[in-house]
C-alpha cells in the first residue's frame, strides 16, 4: 500500500514547526542564541585575548575547538531552531566541560587568569544553554502526553 500523500503536509508537522519558528522568533530566545554565539567565539579566541602562555598548549586548542563547536551550535539554533533543538543540550554540556578544563587537561599550564575566563564563559555558555534547551521544550509540559478525547468523541493525541 502507498500512500501519495507528503508527511511534510501533515497537520501535526505544520503545527510543530510552527510552535519552533515561534520559540526561534521569541526575542529572548534570539537573545539567548546571540549570545550564546558570542560566548562561543570569545572562547575560540580566549587564548590570544588573556594571553595564555602559548596558542598551541592543550588547554588553547581545547578552547579554540570547542569555542567555535559552541559558535556553531548557536548559529544552528537561530537559523533552523526545528532541525536543532533536539541537540540544544550540547551547549550546557559544553559550558560545563569548559568551566572544568583548565582542571582535567593535562599540560594545559592554566593560570589565574586562564581559570577564571574559563569559568566565567563556561557559566554563561551553561546558562544561555539551559535557556535555548527551555525554549525548545516549552511547549511539551503543557501538552501532558497522551491521549485526549476530542469533541467529536474519539481518542486522539494530547495537544
Amino acid at each position: 500500500m502507498t500512500h501519495g500523500a507528503d508527511i511534510g503536509t501533515h497537520p501535526d508537522i505544520m503545527q510543530m514547526r510552527a510552535r519552533y519558528e515561534a520559540a526561534a522568533a521569541n526575542p529572548a530566545a534570539q537573545l539567548a542564541d546571540g549570545l550564546t554565539l558570542l560566548s562561543g567565539l570569545y572562547l575560540a579566541l580566549s587564548p590570544w585575548i588573556v594571553g595564555f602562555s602559548g596558542t598551541r598548549t592543550p588547554l588553547a586548542v581545547n578552547n579554540l575547538i570547542t569555542g567555535l563547536a559552541v559558535a556553531l551550535l548557536a548559529m544552528g539554533y537561530s537559523s533552523a531552531f526545528g532541525r536543532t533543538y533536539g541537540i540544544s543540550w550540547v551547549a550546557p554540556l559544553l559550558g560545563i566541560w569548559t568551566i572544568i578544563a583548565p582542571w582535567v587537561i593535562r599540560g594545559g599550564m592554566a593560570t589565574t587568569s586562564t581559570i577564571v575566563s574559563n569559568v566565567i564563559v563556561g557559566a554563561l555558555i551553561l546558562l544561555f544553554g539551559l535557556v535555548t534547551m527551555r525554549f525548545g521544550m516549552m511547549d511539551r509540559g503543557r501538552s501532558g502526553g497522551g491521549f485526549r478525547t476530542t469533541g467529536s468523541g474519539h481518542m486522539g493525541p494530547a495537544h
